[in-house]
């Protein structure tokens, strides 16, 4: 190239960087690839991830856990988990309960996507699918109440049934709501905290009402 020759670098600019890599600079964790793990050690430590988040929504408190390390996998589940549970819970005869499964599926993503968007809206700073996962794994408390509710329905549907089924939704209800603001409330404006928690409630509400009303056919 004409002038090429030309263009030389002063003596006066120091020329800064280095392309040889120290030895031992890296750990041997920095090497090693998940492509390379055995597909039994790759299900046991996404369990194991699962299995803790579990535990932080059991246990409630201000941890970073459940949104750094987000998924969607125990949201599925306990959303499955807890529409099968309400099969059959219409008095119609004729209902086969395939509808009651749709329903629960789709209040329960899309009621999450609802609130994650108007947390969004109102300039929440966590992601959408981390909210997605907090407001997933918090159904698990609800989920347990629909358990219990079940084995308190195969002794009879009375009084003391209800009465029993009405204290442990509404702890469970009140589990559920604390459990997901407590992970949700900090990441908004503090003036607009009311806003974010209002739907949240409302969200759990219908869930719990659900279950509450549940009767086997």
């Amino acid at each position: 190239f004409p002038g090429l020759a030309d263009v030389s670098i002063s003596q006066d600019i120091p020329v800064e960087g280095e392309i040889t890599v120290p030895v031992g600079s890296h750990s041997p964790d920095e090497d090693y690839s998940t492509l390379d793990e055995p597909v039994k050690d790759t299900i046991m430590r996404d369990l194991k991830a699962v299995g803790k988040k579990f535990v932080h929504v059991m246990y409630p408190r201000k941890s970073s856990a459940l949104l750094r390390d987000w998924d969607l996998w125990g949201p599925l589940v306990l959303c499955v988990s807890l529409a099968l549970m309400l099969q059959g819970g219409s008095a119609d005869s004729k209902d086969d309960g395939g509808p009651q499964f749709a329903e629960v599926f789709v209040i329960i993503w899309f009621g999450a996507v609802v609130i994650t968007l108007n947390s969004k809206l109102l300039g929440g700073t966590i992601s959408f699918f981390q909210s997605l996962c907090v407001l997933g794994y918090c159904v698990m408390p609800l989920t347990v109440a629909m358990l219990v509710c079940r084995l308190v329905l195969l002794a009879g549907a009375g009084t003391v049934s209800f009465i029993i089924r009405l204290v442990v939704v509404g702890a469970m209800f009140a589990w559920s709501t604390l459990a997901s603001t407590a992970f949700l409330a900090d990441s908004q404006p503090p003036n607009r905290k009311a806003l974010v928690v209002y739907p949240i409630f409302l969200f759990y509400f219908v869930i719990s009402w659900m279950i509450l009303t549940f009767t086997p056919q």
